[in-house]
């Protein structure tokens, strides 16, 4: 069936939906499950079609696909805001199921820990964003923080905004994590002036650093032992 033909004119075996329901999502192609995502194709182009659209402008790869904003997605043709917002937040719930084997009751013993949590989340992301993650007394993270999305800067990131919540919430310990999007996970000068930064203040208050991991493409680096920080 041409994919131009709207899918309700397809023979039933050959519609997404159709199909899931008759041998399930696993033996779907990744361009039929995005279809089911999209929902509906626009003028003269079938859902399958758009999803083959929104594969080709990320060259296939669904981890791009999944580090891209929707304003970027609304630029592919037949992508509206809602088919945008539908795909991204599919890909989303995909990498928190990916990770929630690391639950927020799991104690954060180590920088492997914080990669498992974090990695999928950060891995693929086109620009930097830097997290911390607050931890009780018994090292299990109470509460994640998102601090800056850009190129990491001393100058932009301030303690109050860690360390307020922190206080807040009365946390034992913060951990910093951040990614870098060449997936070289090499800490640059700027990654140690923030990590020395944030550490006199947390020294301050009385809740500690305890690590930094950059987040790279499958590897990641704490900056620990580097900076003198406790250990998680």
């Amino acid at each position: 069936m041409p994919e131009r033909t709207p899918i309700r004119e397809w023979s039933p075996a050959d519609r997404p939906r159709e199909r899931m329901r008759a041998v399930g999502a696993r033996h779907l192609s990744v361009r039929e499950l995005l279809a089911v995502v999209v929902g509906s194709g626009s003028a003269g182009a079938s859902a399958v079609q758009v999803a083959g659209r929104i594969l080709d402008a990320c060259g296939g790869s669904l981890r791009r696909l999944g580090g891209q904003d929707v304003g970027l997605l609304e630029a592919v043709p037949g992508v509206g805001a809602a088919t945008g917002a539908r795909v991204v937040a599919a890909l989303e719930l995909g990498r928190r199921a990916s990770s929630e084997a690391t639950s927020e009751q799991d104690a954060v013993r180590g920088p492997a820990d914080v990669f498992r949590r974090m990695g999928s989340r950060l891995r693929d992301l086109p620009q930097e964003e830097f997290h911390a993650l607050l931890l009780n007394t018994r090292h299990r993270v109470i509460r994640e923080v998102a601090i800056t999305r850009g190129i990491l800067d001393a100058s932009l990131v301030h303690p109050r905004e860690v360390f307020r919540l922190a206080v807040i919430e009365g946390a034992a310990g913060v951990i910093l994590v951040h990614n870098h999007p060449s997936g070289d996970p090499t800490p640059s000068a700027e990654d140690r002036a923030v990590t020395r930064q944030l550490a006199g203040a947390g020294r301050a208050l009385g809740i500690p650093v305890l690590d930094h991991v950059i987040v790279g493409d499958g590897v990641w680096r704490s900056l620990a032992d580097d900076e003198g920080l406790g250990t998680s």
